[in-house]
């Protein structure tokens, strides 16, 4: 029996915002063993393997292969690239091969989206896209699909792309609309989501209004940042998981080092959220912080939502 492979087209098609964030819900609350993304330096020259296995005994079992090659640049392809591969939980023999990159996209949109409905205020209606590369899309969408945003603002460092961005969004009938100017943004947004690969600080606490709830999804890796100290500091944190954003989030590792944030100011991990275990937002004129790196379960949830839909 020839091994089924299920292109990105397939991917985005199967996995439906709200219907992958209900299933996000139920998984963070069921659990599963995931341990921390293994690295590996494969060239000396700053090329990296990275390996997301995720399983639950006798249900599901699956790994995600992510290169990161940064010469590829100057090679005219993409400098990540992603595979998953869902296996038979019973016997270890693979089920499908899937696109990681759309895998990725969605299911890390679905996440933060699905964190928002317990730490943004009810009433948020507008939202503001920082960036504009291939994630801010799926967060726009994902944000949109699960309540009802009346503004969309979209703001990146290149307008050009930020405006394209926001032609397309529209064509899709969602209330886009480009920003010169990233204050004026923050000024009128209830949700931000932060999308950048930005190495020092995007957003600035001096600039973020009460009330308003943030999401950092972009930084990866310790030397990344999206948030400066100051916004650290006055947030209510939550994170994806403990294990992962305490050990890869720049824009928490940095100021735990420093003194600037206190380990028990993270107040809960999204497990936490989703089981009742923290109420979330606690107040109308709170600043909530969500940071999230990414976890193997939600790849895993994900690439089973896939599956069922091909069947």
């Amino acid at each position: 029996m020839q091994l089924p492979f299920i292109s990105a087209e397939q991917v985005h098609a199967a996995l439906d915002y709200k219907r992958l964030a209900d299933a996000l819900r139920e998984a963070f609350r069921a659990g599963c063993v995931a341990p921390l993304r293994h690295v590996h330096d494969v060239t000396g020259a700053g090329d990296r393997l990275l390996l997301m296995p995720a399983w639950r005994p006798g249900q599901d079992l699956g790994v995600k292969l992510v290169t990161v090659f940064p010469r590829n640049r100057e090679r005219g392809l993409a400098t990540v690239s992603a595979l998953y591969i869902l296996l038979d939980a019973a016997t270890g023999h693979p089920r499908a091969l899937i696109d990681g990159e759309a895998l990725t996209l969605r299911r890390t949109a679905a996440a933060s989206a699905l964190a928002s409905t317990y730490l943004a205020r009810k009433d948020s209606s507008a939202l503001l896209i920082v960036g504009a590369g291939a994630l801010a899309p799926h967060m726009a969408r994902a944000h949109c699909a699960l309540r009802p945003i009346k503004k969309l603002l979209l703001w990146g460092r290149s307008s050009e792309r930020a405006q394209a961005l926001a032609a397309r969004l529209r064509d899709e009938g969602l209330p886009a609309q480009a920003l010169a100017n990233l204050e004026q943004g923050l000024a009128g947004a209830d949700i931000v989501s932060c999308a950048t690969t930005a190495i020092d600080p995007v957003l600035r606490g001096a600039l973020i209004r009460a009330g308003t709830h943030v999401d950092l999804v972009g930084g990866f890796t310790p030397q990344m940042r999206e948030a400066d100290d100051a916004l650290i500091r006055c947030a209510e944190i939550f994170v994806d998981t403990y294990a992962g954003a305490l050990k890869e989030a720049g824009d928490l590792v940095q100021p735990l080092a420093s003194g600037a944030l206190a380990r028990e100011r993270v107040r809960a991990e999204l497990a936490e959220l989703v089981a009742g275990a923290h109420p979330g937002r606690r107040g109308a004129g709170e600043i909530t912080l969500f940071k999230s790196v990414g976890t193997a379960l939600e790849d895993l949830c994900a690439a089973r939502l896939v599956l069922e839909t091909q069947v």
